[in-house]
C-alpha cells in the first residue's frame, strides 16, 4: 500500500494583492510637495515613501547646537546656509528631503534643482535600517560628498565621505564637514548637550 503525502491547502484563497500605481514626478509634487502633516514624504521611482518627520520638537536643540556652531565658518560668511527639508533630484526618478543640508549662496540664488554637497540626517528609531543604507547610496551616487547620520538614542554621528567610509563620533571626537566645509566641525557631544 502507498500512501501520499498531501500539502495541507488553505481553507480560503490567498488573495493577490494588486501593485500599486506609480505616480509620476509631477503627480507626486502636486500631491505632496506643499503637505504639511508632520510627515515627510519622499518620491522613489514613482512609489511615495511616507515617514514621521525625524526632527522632532523634543531634538530641536540638535538643530540649534549646529546652526550655532555653523554661523562661526567661512561658508556661513559667505552666505551659505544649512536648510532644512530642501527637496533634491538624487536621480530622474528620485526625490530626498534631507532633514538638514547645506546650500551655499550661488545654489540659493540660482535656486537649481542640484544636490547638496552636505546633508544631516537625523535617524530614528523607527527608521528601516536597509532604507536608510539605500538612502546613503543613492545621495552619494548623486554627488553628495559628506553626509552625517544622527542618532539621538546612540548620541552618535555617522560621518560618511563616501558610502563605505565612515567615522563613528561619539563624546568628544569631532565630526567633520570636510571637504565640503573645511572650518565646519563640532564634538559628538556638543551636538547633543542640552
Amino acid at each position: 500500500m502507498t500512501s501520499t503525502l498531501a500539502m495541507p491547502q488553505p481553507e480560503t484563497p490567498v488573495e493577490q494583492s494588486k501593485p500599486k500605481r506609480l505616480l509620476t514626478l509631477a503627480e507626486f509634487r502636486r500631491k505632496y510637495s506643499d503637505r504639511e502633516d508632520r510627515y515627510k514624504y519622499e518620491f522613489n521611482n514613482g512609489i511615495v515613501e511616507k515617514s514621521s518627520s525625524s526632527m522632532n520638537p523634543k531634538q530641536l536643540f540638535i538643530v540649534k547646537n549646529l546652526n550655532r556652531r555653523f554661523i562661526q565658518t567661512q561658508a556661513f560668511a559667505d552666505g551659505g546656509e544649512l536648510i532644512p527639508e530642501v527637496e533634491q533630484m538624487t536621480s530622474a526618478a528620485q526625490l530626498r528631503r534631507p532633514d538638514i543640508s547645506y546650500w551655499t549662496a550661488n545654489k540659493i540664488k540660482n535656486a537649481n534643482e542640484s544636490i547638496s554637497e552636505f546633508a544631516i540626517e537625523i535617524i530614528s528609531p523607527t527608521d528601516n535600517y536597509i532604507k536608510v543604507g539605500e538612502k546613503r547610496r543613492e545621495y552619494f551616487r548623486a554627488g553628495m560628498k559628506v553626509l552625517w547620520q544622527i542618532i539621538p538614542e546612540e548620541q552618535s554621528v555617522y560621518v560618511y565621505t563616501s558610502p563605505t567610509q565612515v567615522t563613528i563620533c561619539e563624546g568628544s571626537t569631532v565630526c567633520p564637514a570636510a571637504p565640503v566645509i573645511p572650518d565646519f566641525e563640532i564634538a559628538a557631544e556638543d551636538i547633543f548637550s542640552k
